[in-house]
C-alpha cells in the first residue's frame, strides 16, 4: 500500500438503522481491492439527503421510502481527499498519483455497458451504486473509491471549498441546463438561499441569466442577493407568483426549484410564460404532486425536466467553474463531531450555505 503511514483504525460518523443518532466509531481502515484507491477525507459537505435518508424520509421514484440502505451505514457525498495507497490491478491509471486529490460523489460504481451509460447519462445506470444507500461515504476518515469512475481533480483547487460542489453544485448546474437559459432570460430560483439554491443561483447568472430568487428567514435577502440574484422574493410576506409576473411581464422563462418542500413546487409553474420549463430538482417526503392543471402545461407549452444530479463530464465542468472563480460556494466550516447539530440545524432551516466538515487533523 506503499510508504506513506496508513493507519489501521479510523473514526466513523454511522447510523446503524433507519432513524438511529449517529455515533461516532471506531472502524477499520479499508483496504484498497483491485482497481481501487484509498483516500484520506480531508472535507466534506453535509447534503440534505443525508439527513432525510437517516430519518427514513428520502423517497424513491415510486414515492414510498428508501429502505434498502446498507446497515450499518456512513453517509457523506460531498467528499474531497487526497489518494494515499493504490490497490493492484489498476486498469486506467492515468492521472492516478498518490497525494492527487480526489473527489466523493453521490455515485460510487457504474457497469459502463447500459444504455445510460453508453450515453453519458451514467447517474441512471441500471447497476449503479452509490454513496448514500450502498456504500460507505465520506463521514469517514479513509475511504476506498473505485478506480475507473474515479473523480480526480486539479492540483490547484481549494479542497475546503470544492467538495459540496460535487452533489449540490453539480445538481444545480445540471438543472440550469436542463432548462436551456439564454442570456437575458429570467430564472426563478425557489429555495435560494440554501446550499443548493445559493449555487443555482450563481450557475443560472453565470448562463447570463436575470435571477429571481425565492426564500425567507432572516439575512436571505441579503444573502440571495449577494451570490448574484437581480431581485428577492420573500415567499412568506409576497405572492411570489405574483411578484414574478409583475417583475418578468410575461412571466419567466424558467424556474427551478431546489426547495425539498412540496409547497415549493405547488405553484411554480404559474410562474412561467408560454414555452417555459420547470426543473424539479428538490424531492419532498412522501408522493406530493404539482397543483397544475393539464389544459395550462399544453396551452403553454410548458416543459418540466426532473434532475438527479449529473455524469462525470458535467461534474468537473461544475468544478472548472467554481475554480476560475465564476461560480463560489458560500460555507461554514465545521468540526466532524458537530455532525449531529449540523442536522438539527437542517431539519429547522436555520442553514444558509453549506455547512462543510473538517474531517482530516
Amino acid at each position: 500500500m506503499g510508504s506513506i503511514d496508513i493507519p489501521q483504525r479510523q473514526t466513523v460518523a454511522l447510523v446503524r438503522n433507519i432513524g438511529g443518532k449517529v455515533e461516532f466509531a471506531d472502524y477499520p481502515v479499508p483496504v484498497p481491492k483491485s482497481n481501487e484507491v484509498l483516500a484520506k477525507v480531508l472535507y466534506t459537505g453535509v447534503c440534505h439527503s443525508d439527513f432525510h435518508t437517516r430519518a427514513g424520509t428520502a423517497a424513491g421514484p415510486d414515492g414510498n421510502p428508501i429502505t434498502n440502505i446498507k446497515f450499518p451505514h456512513v453517509g457523506g457525498h460531498e467528499g474531497i481527499g487526497r489518494i494515499v495507497a493504490l490497490g493492484p490491478d489498476i486498469t486506467h491509471g492515468t492521472g492516478l498519483k498518490v497525494d492527487g486529490l480526489v473527489g466523493i460523489r453521490f455515485s460510487s460504481r457504474i457497469c459502463r455497458r447500459c444504455e445510460f451509460c453508453l450515453a453519458g447519462t451514467e447517474q441512471y445506470c441500471v447497476q449503479g451504486t452509490n454513496h448514500l444507500h450502498h456504500e460507505d461515504g465520506s463521514f469517514q476518515e479513509y475511504i476506498a473509491l473505485d478506480a475507473d469512475y474515479l473523480t480526480v481533480l486539479p492540483d490547484d483547487v481549494d479542497p475546503m471549498i470544492m467538495g459540496p460542489v460535487l452533489c449540490a453544485g453539480l445538481t444545480a448546474y445540471k438543472a440550469v441546463l436542463n432548462v436551456d437559459i439564454r442570456p437575458g432570460s429570467w430564472l426563478v430560483v425557489v429555495g435560494a438561499g440554501g446550499g443548493l439554491g445559493h449555487l443555482a443561483v450563481q450557475y443560472a447568472k453565470a448562463q447570463g441569466a436575470l435571477v429571481i430568487g425565492v426564500d425567507t428567514g432572516p439575512g436571505k435577502k441579503e444573502f440571495v442577493l449577494g451570490v448574484g440574484a437581480k431581485e428577492f422574493i420573500d415567499f412568506a410576506t409576497e405572492d411570489p407568483v405574483k411578484r414574478v409576473q409583475e417583475l418578468t411581464g410575461l412571466g419567466a422563462h424558467a424556474v427551478v426549484v431546489t426547495a425539498g418542500s412540496a409547497k415549493a413546487f405547488a405553484h411554480a409553474c404559474d410562474m412561467l410564460r408560454v414555452g417555459g420549463s420547470l426543473s424539479c430538482v428538490g424531492i419532498p417526503s412522501g408522493r406530493p404532486s404539482l397543483e397544475t392543471p393539464i389544459c395550462t402545461i399544453v396551452l403553454k407549452g410548458l416543459r418540466i425536466t426532473g434532475n438527479l444530479v449529473g455524469s462525470l463530464k458535467e461534474c468537473m465542468e461544475a468544478v472548472d467553474l467554481v475554480r476560475r472563480g465564476v461560480v463560489k460556494p458560500v460555507i461554514q466550516v465545521r468540526p466532524f463531531r458537530e455532525l449531529p447539530q449540523v442536522y438539527e440545524e437542517m431539519e429547522k432551516g436555520d442553514i444558509a450555505g453549506r455547512v462543510v466538515l473538517k474531517i482530516a487533523e
